[in-house]
This record gives C-alpha cells, structure tokens and sequence, in this order.
C-alpha cells in the first residue's frame, strides 16, 4: 500500500509542478506580447516558402476580386512589405496574412475585416486573451494545418477489406481463446500480418501527423476565442467548429504520438501501439479520419480562415499602433487619385509626396536615381494594402477600388529562350487584355519598351498608353523619354519630374514630385562625376549635340 500512495504523491506533485509552470510560461508570454506589441518581428520569423504555402495552394482564388500575381508580387516587393506589416501571434495567421494581401476581396468584406481590427484596437484586455490563444499555434508545424485543406487526400487502399478481415479474426480468435487456448496460437500470423500493414501505413500518417496534431490545437483556440461574446458577435456563423467537433477523437487517435513526451505516455504509447497492431486500429481509423476531413474541407478552410481572419486583425491593430505614419483609404466611383504625404514603407527616412489626378494619368520623368519608380512603387503598394488590410502609408489615399497590373522588373528568361523585348510584350500583353475589365485598373510601368530602339519604343509606347488609359483605368508610367511627354501631354495625361542639382560637383536629389516635364539630363554628368576619361567626356556631350540637332529637324 505504500508503494501506491507513493506513486499518487508523485502524480500530484507532478500536476503541482506543471501548473506552476504553466502559469509561469502564460505570465511570460503576456509579458512580451505586451512588450512587442507595435513591433517588428525579427527577420529570422519569415520562411515565406511555408508562409506562401496557403496562397500558392489555395483553390478558392478564383472566387477574389483580383489577384496580385508573381509578376506583380516581385515588381512591388510585396514580400519585404510583409515583413514590416506583419505581427501575427500563429504562424496559421501569418499564412492567412499573406493570402489575404496577395487576395482583394470586395469593399464589403474589407470593411468587415476593418471593423474587427477596430475591436482589438479598442480591447486590450480581448486582444491580449485572443493573442495567448493564437500563440499556441506558432510553432513551424502549424504551418502544416494548411496541408489538410489544400492537399489532395490519399486514396483509400483496394486491401482495405483485408485489413477488416484480419481485425475480424483478431477479435474471433481472442474470443475463441477464453475458450479454446490453441486459437491463441492462430493470433501469431495474424498478428505479424497486422504489423507489416501497419508500420507500412505509418509513412502515411507521419504525412499527415503534423497537421492533425495541429488541427486538434486550432480546434481547441477556435473554441477558446469563439467562447468571448464580442468575437463571436462579429461572425455570423460558426458552425464549422461544432462539425470540425465530431471527428475530434479521430484526430486525437492519430496526432497521439506527437504528444509522447514522458515516462509515462511512453509507457501507454507501448500498450496503446500493441492494441493498435493487433486490432488495426490506426490503420482504419485513419482513412476513417481522411474521408472525414475530404467531407468536412469546407468547415477546415473556415476554421483556417476564422483563426487567421482574427490574427490579422490583431496585426493591422498593431501596425497602426506603430510608430508609421498610415490613414485608412477612401474608394471612389470616378477616375480620380489622390494621394497626400504618401511614402514608400520599406525606406527609412523617406521624402513624402503628393498627387492629384482626375481623369486623367501619370506620366513620369525623372533624372536617373531621382526617384521616379520608387514613387509609382509607393503608390502601387499602397494601392495593394487599401484594397486587402484597409491601411495606407500616407496621410491620405483617396482612389477607386483597383485591379492592378506591373510592368518594372523585366528579365531575360534565359531557360524559356526568352529576350527581355520578348518578355516585356508578353507581360504588356496581359496589362492590355486586363484594360478590357468592367472594373477600374491601375497600370503601373516603368520604363517601357527600353529593350528596342528609340523610335519604335516611343511610338509604340505612344499607343500602348493611349490603349490603357481609357474608362476609369488609371496608368502610372515612368520614363526617360521626354519625347513622349508632348504627345501623351494631349492624351490625358498629367505631366510630372523629379529632378536633381550639382553643386560642387556633388549630385543631390530632392525626391519631391514637381509638376511640368523634365527639362535636364544628368546620364553623362554623372559619367563626369565618377572620373570617366575626359575625351570620353567631350566625345559623348559632342555626339549629344549632333543628335539632338537631328531630332530637331526631324
């Protein structure tokens, strides 16, 4: 008797001690939630091939308003802006985060989304109870959960009736056994037929054991966070988690050995494992389990997007509690872009701008390093962040509700034989498809067509920004033609430049938009500036002259 009461004072102390600690790791956490609120993350919290994953994976795209495709993701370095605008507490949240930045829904939906960032803007004590919960799910395998919603499921094997019949025998024989101790012999086949079926199926549940580990944690926070009546007033309908509810104990049958972590789960694994073998037990219930969640993807993706939807909301909160400068946008129905104090968020210290455009578009120019596609990027990322979180780097953002499109970053795609003229007509191809959308779009180029010859980039520039500019499409063009600013300055678009000074033979920059074309040059100044050779120098301000005489009387 001893013995016994020894082990219950073990088991308690052991319920003391975890509690304890327990208490210590919430108090801790609250700590630095508390501490880092407002905050960057560290770069070393960004593995975007996982973080991408939900995005890239995800079937329901079509259903979006419009999408932000690779072309355009890489031209606005939408992955760098993720890093400073997200501070989500589950790496479920952090994948949603990126989904829902690369994915305009409707101005409904988005509006939604804003007033629930309102919530835990005005909450602490809510926001602080739903960020303890949601840090649960921050380990790198919660990135897994999102495999369960976007995977194809495993095909139920043709032998599944054999693995019945072999459990049947299994209980028949154990049966017969209390009855006739030589059936107990006829278990030893079977038994050894049972475990090759079932080591040879554990490939297939340690595919899945990670995401089902985690699907049985996001069912527990989705419960958590659902039970506090200002969350649950927000959503209309939460019936996915009741029905996510049902297959519960399957999942817990099968995420059990990722829990195996003392003495004496080892020991119940160990007899749990010999009941598993013998009876089959894993082997059926996780195709059981896999037909389930194949029936339920529905209730797993609005679990998916319930969880993430409340963690984004908890990091646009954050965002703009920061220390940036941000307004909320106002869409319009008319062709008009204002924009006040707008600025770039991925350069520090950088110069504010302003721009007012009705019915009309821009036509960029600029000096060489002056600033000019830094500024259409401002404005295009800004664009992108109105449309998907309702924040805007700027003091004011005042546009119609958009599909963009890019042209900046064009290369030569060396393994599809592809020159850079090539893939800058393959990419514009797509911006003058889109121009025939009912809705507003915004194009954003740089530099068009410099992979061919003067005349033909400025005429066929020329058309191409006519093309796009029509209806409420809204085009932003940078360039170092300045021939195209007096045949486009008749075609509705609005004229502007940045410029620079020399002094002392030291270039500077303003990076302050200024109405009117460029009216300087700075390519071989610059040239002059860096020590280039002196009759290198006169050669080239030489045949300058004699070009531009050419094209006068031209």
């Amino acid at each position: 008797m001893n013995w016994i009461l020894g082990v219950i004072i073990i088991l308690i102390l052991r319920f003391l001690l975890s509690n304890y600690r327990k208490k210590k790791n919430i108090k801790k956490t609250k700590n630095n939630l508390l501490n880092n609120w407002s905050k960057q993350k560290s770069q070393d919290e960004f593995h975007f091939v996982s973080i991408e994953k939900y995005f890239n994976s995800n079937n329901q795209k079509k259903d979006a308003f419009h999408l932000i495709s690779d072309r355009c993701a890489t031209d606005l370095d939408i992955n760098e802006t993720f890093k400073i605008i997200d501070r989500t507490s589950s790496k479920i949240g952090q994948q949603y985060l990126y989904y829902k930045v690369r994915t305009i829904q409707n101005k409904d939906k988005l509006q939604t989304f804003s007033n629930l960032t309102l919530l835990f803007e005005e909450n602490e004590d809510l926001r602080l109870k739903a960020q303890l919960n949601l840090t649960s799910l921050n380990s790198n395998d919660s990135y897994s959960f999102e495999s369960l919603i976007t995977s194809q499921p495993i095909a139920k094997p043709k032998i599944i009736w054999l693995i019945y019949t072999l459990s049947i025998l299994s209980i028949t024989f154990i049966f017969l056994g209390f009855l006739f101790p030589i059936f107990f012999i006829f278990l030893i086949p079977v038994f050894t037929t049972n475990m090759l079926f079932h080591y040879k199926n554990k490939w297939e549940v340690s595919n899945y054991i990670n995401g089902v580990t985690q699907l049985s944690k996001a069912l527990i926070v989705s419960k958590n966070l659902i039970s506090y009546p200002k969350i649950k007033n927000h959503f209309n309908n939460a019936s996915f988690i009741k029905e996510i509810e049902k297959i519960s104990l399957k999942t817990t049958f099968i995420s059990f050995e990722k829990k195996v972590d003392n003495e004496f789960a080892i020991a119940f694994w160990i007899i749990s494992e010999l009941i598993k073998v013998l009876f089959n037990f894993e082997y059926i219930i996780f195709y059981s389990f896999i037909d389930s969640i194949t029936k339920r993807k529905e209730d797993l993706k609005n679990l998916f997007h319930f969880i993430g939807e409340i963690d984004s909301a908890i990091s646009s909160a954050s965002l703009k509690a920061s220390e940036y400068e941000l307004c909320e946008p106002t869409f319009v129905e008319e062709k008009e872009l204002v924009v006040k104090d707008i600025y770039h968020p991925l350069i520090k210290n950088c110069i504010v701008n302003d721009l007012d455009l009705l019915n009309k578009s821009l036509l960029l120019t600029g000096s060489n390093m002056s600033g000019k596609t830094t500024f259409i990027r401002s404005i295009s990322i800004n664009s992108v962040l109105a449309q998907t979180i309702n924040i805007c780097f700027a003091k004011e953002y005042v546009a119609p509700f958009f599909k963009l499109y890019s042209s900046i970053r064009i290369t030569d795609d060396i393994l599809e034989n592809t020159s850079y003229y090539l893939e800058e007509v393959l990419t514009i191809k797509k911006l003058i498809d889109a121009s025939n959308s009912q809705n507003p779009c915004l194009f954003v180029l740089d530099e068009i067509f410099k992979g061919t010859n003067t005349i033909e980039r400025i005429s066929g520039g020329k058309a191409i920004l006519s093309y796009l500019n029509k209806g409420n499409n809204v085009v932003l063009v940078s360039t170092h033609d300045i021939e195209l600013t007096d045949i486009l300055s008749i075609e509705n678009f609005e004229l502007f430049h940045f410029s620079e000074e020399i002094e002392n033979n030291e270039l500077t920059f303003e990076h302050k938009l200024k109405e009117g074309k460029l009216k300087t040059r700075n390519a071989i100044k610059i040239l002059e500036l860096y020590n280039y050779p002196k009759e290198m120098i006169e050669d080239a301000r030489e045949t300058e002259k004699i070009t531009f005489a050419n094209t006068l009387q031209n």
